[in-house]
């Protein structure tokens, strides 16, 4: 290919009058002018003043790679990967195989955390040369943290919380080095353990994720759910609270503020579930083992002066009453949404009176009889 300043020259040469040829000879050395003050700033590390003097070179002449190339690495320099990008892409078709420009933009997607991007440009790499072994290595390597990432995401999406947490952990050995993938790993392994209820590891994690991440409203809101099933009713409305900041059109983020506010409130009052000592998830069955070994324990016959019954009534009742509410889905329901369907207070204006679940009769022959209604 002619220069283009020769090949203006030329033209000049033949056609001195030629007023086009001669102004474009002179943006051309104008141009070249600012190459070498954009080289001469690189050089001296000077890669802001650098980037504005290839600006002009690349506005001008926007199909010049070597411009590009350089204004690439100078982003690099600064720290602006995105950027660096932008300039790369279009080399690989501005240079014919243009391999170590694939290369390249596989490696900066990598550590951008964007895998699957990083997989697309080392295997039009590959596509030019499949025998390249620098870029058949990046590709080993990105291929399997790729494949491993997309498992466990599956498998989330198929609600198979345990065995995608083993997934994150292999990546994170896969790819030790790059922060990003161990962040979004730890925040997909909060995630798993959050909905799988294992709190306290759950807690641990997320605490983690949010170490690296501190402004991410996701984490916030799945330790918000753990904080909810361990009833630290305040720590789960300061996480909602603190997510809904930052994502404040997040329908789930916005219910869950409201659940939690309603749970903390019921927890200042009536809690079914520490009345009787069992765990938010307590199935039926569990609801109703720890309901009789308590009545068994606080049932008024029990208790010998008046004083130690009337104390032990009121605690039977109680344990009636959570027994009850806990083993009635409606109830139970309203109970997980923060409400108390016992408290009169959230029977106005509903057009309904919740009945007391059972009848208290301290009359008959001295002792005291516990009448239940189940309807």
């Amino acid at each position: 290919m002619i220069p283009t300043i020769v090949l203006f020259s030329w033209q000049l040469a033949s056609n001195p009058s030629n007023e086009e040829a001669r102004m474009q000879l002179e943006r051309t050395y104008e141009v070249e002018a600012h190459r070498a003050e954009a080289s001469e700033a690189s050089n001296r590390e000077d890669y802001v003043e650098a980037i504005s003097w290839l600006e002009k070179v690349v506005e001008y002449s926007p199909w010049d790679p070597s411009a590009r190339e350089l204004r690439s690495e100078c982003h690099l320099h600064n720290g602006d990967l995105t950027k660096a990008i932008q300039d790369l892409k279009p080399t690989t078709k501005l240079r014919n195989d243009n391999r170590a420009a694939f290369l390249k933009l596989s490696k900066l997607y990598y550590i951008l955390g964007e895998h699957e991007e990083s997989l697309s440009q080392v295997r039009e790499c590959l596509k030019l040369d499949q025998d390249d072994k620098d870029c058949h290595s990046h590709y080993k390597q990105v291929k399997k943290l790729s494949r491993q990432l997309e498992s466990a995401e599956e498998l989330v999406r198929n609600q198979r919380y345990e065995a995608a947490v083993e997934k994150f952990e292999s990546a994170m050995k896969t790819e030790p080095n790059v922060e990003l993938y161990r962040k979004r790993a730890k925040e997909r392994i909060c995630h798993c353990l959050s909905k799988s209820q294992h709190t306290e590891a759950a807690i641990k994690m997320c605490t983690e994720a949010l170490q690296r991440d501190p402004q991410n409203p996701q984490v916030l809101k799945d330790r918000a759910e753990v904080y909810i099933l361990s009833e630290e009713y305040e720590r789960a409305v300061e996480d909602f609270q603190q997510a809904k900041e930052l994502d404040g059109d997040n329908e789930e983020i916005n219910q869950g503020l409201e659940r939690a506010q309603k749970l903390l409130k019921q927890s200042r009052k009536r809690d079914y579930y520490k009345i009787l000592g069992v765990k938010r998830n307590a199935n039926k069955q569990e609801v109703i083992k720890a309901y009789r070994k308590l009545a068994q324990q606080w049932h008024p016959d029990n208790f010998q002066s008046e004083e130690e019954k009337r104390e032990a009534e009121k605690k039977f009742i109680d344990i009636a009453a959570a027994k009850e509410v806990l083993t009635d889905p409606e109830m139970r329901q309203k109970v997980d949404a923060g409400e108390d369907p016992l408290d009169p207070e959230n029977q106005q204006g509903s057009g309904h009176q919740q009945q007391w679940p059972f009848e208290f009769n301290p009359f008959g022959s001295g002792n005291f009889h516990f009448k239940f209604n189940y309807n």
